[in-house]
């Protein structure tokens, strides 16, 4: 069998815990099977590397981020590779360019294009356990490129599909995927198995367990994913097309705190401007996601919207630039908001989902900003103060019943 696995920053965050990771892949290696390893960077060497730029420039331009950046999971996979030597195991560590891991030109949030195997098949069939860096790639310019936060998850997903791999595991400092974020939420309960339609939407929600395009990659291949714990041997959750188990009315409610809200006030209700707003915004790369157009009055409207908030400054300025294009009166903004989503199957054939999850914000006391829902996900937006608040009350309701 061919497994890949891959473990986060927290896995591999002091020498203790990059033995224990070496341990876990050794004994992998021992049962005959073949070993891929992907490593994120450890602990918050990431955070620190970000810092230390912005100590240098504020902002730092992409190209030179990335290559910055791509250190921290380049020294993961070396001491990886040593801490199996003094344990007697052969193995071998690979940066992006050594594979090649070809993605597109965008710095900080590149895409993969293709992978090339044949490095890393040679490696296998010499009996060595192959230590991958994550989160990063190679460009048509030969730069090196960063996929964005949680990459290292896409690039196991992607490694998976290009090896035809038997399994790939995630291994994480939580035991799986949780109907809720299990520090915030103490009953949150572990869920044995989710769709990929499902795990996608809480990854994209705000879910941190898994990177969401990795989620996407694995839909689109077929990889089966499974979800684990790095410091105990507990069964995880695995994430797959269909589940076996009868479907909950939820898998679980997400948050996202990155997320700020933008109004558009007083354009003219005419054909063509919502298109020329969410036009300028995509030119930029700039994704946006809860929309709520007010009814026109007097021949105009408002169209409110929710972006990241790493991307309120660049889309207010673009907003205010074009303010005459668009035909706005004013441009006003909000960062102290945030989203609690809840997601689930079973609510496609449950009418009163909606009405439930308002319930139990109304019986807290919590006021709802703006609504947003998808077949199988139910978004509002709320003050950034009350988040914790909603999505314990928001649990508490569905999980009971």
């Amino acid at each position: 069998m061919l497994i890949v696995k891959k473990f986060g920053g927290s896995s591999v965050a002091d020498k203790e815990r990059i033995f224990n990771v070496a341990k876990r892949c050794i004994e992998e290696y021992q049962k005959g099977n073949d070993v891929v390893v992907v490593l994120s960077a450890m602990g918050k060497t990431t955070d620190h590397l970000i810092e230390m730029a912005k100590d240098i420039n504020p902002n730092p331009p992409k190209r030179e981020l990335d290559m910055l950046l791509a250190t921290g999971e380049q020294t993961s996979v070396a001491l990886m590779s040593m801490a199996m030597s003094a344990m007697g195991v052969p193995s071998v560590s690979l940066n992006a360019f050594q594979v090649v891991m070809h993605t597109s030109s965008a710095y900080g949030n590149a895409r993969f294009k293709k992978i090339d195997t044949k490095r890393i098949r040679h490696e296998l069939e010499s009996r060595k356990i192959v230590i991958i860096t994550g989160f990063q790639g190679v460009n048509k310019y030969d730069d090196v490129t960063t996929l964005g936060r949680g990459g290292s998850d896409t690039t196991a997903v992607a490694l998976a599909a290009a090896l035809h791999a038997d399994a790939c595991e995630i291994y994480t400092d939580v035991e799986g995927v949780y109907t809720a974020d299990p520090r915030i939420v103490p009953n949150a309960r572990k869920l044995k198995e989710i769709t990929y339609d499902e795990m996608l939407e809480l990854a994209t929600l705000g879910a941190k367990v898994l990177h969401n395009r990795s989620v996407e990659m694995a839909k689109k291949y077929g990889v089966q994913l499974v979800v684990r714990s790095s410091l105990n041997n507990a069964e995880g959750t695995i994430v797959k097309e269909e589940t076996d188990v009868e479907s909950m009315l939820i898998s679980g409610v997400a948050v996202d705190k990155n997320a700020a809200r933008i109004a558009v006030i007083g354009v003219e209700d005419i054909p063509g401007i919502a298109f020329k707003i969410f036009d300028l915004l995509a030119k930029h790369n700039i994704n946006v996601d809860v929309i709520l157009q007010s009814i026109g009055r007097e021949g105009t409207k408002d169209i409110s919207f929710t972006v990241a908030r790493d991307d309120l400054q660049e889309a207010v300025t673009i907003l205010e630039e074009n303010k005459n294009r668009i035909t706005a009166k004013e441009i006003k903004f909000d960062d102290t908001v945030a989203k609690v989503s809840i997601v689930g199957a079973g609510m496609q054939s449950n009418p009163g989902v909606a009405s439930q999850m308002f319930e139990a914000l109304y019986n807290v006391g919590i006021n709802i900003r703006m609504i947003a829902t998808s077949e199988i996900r139910i978004t509002v937006l709320i003050n950034e103060e009350d988040v914790e608040k909603a999505m314990r009350a928001v649990h508490d309701k569905f999980m009971e019943e």
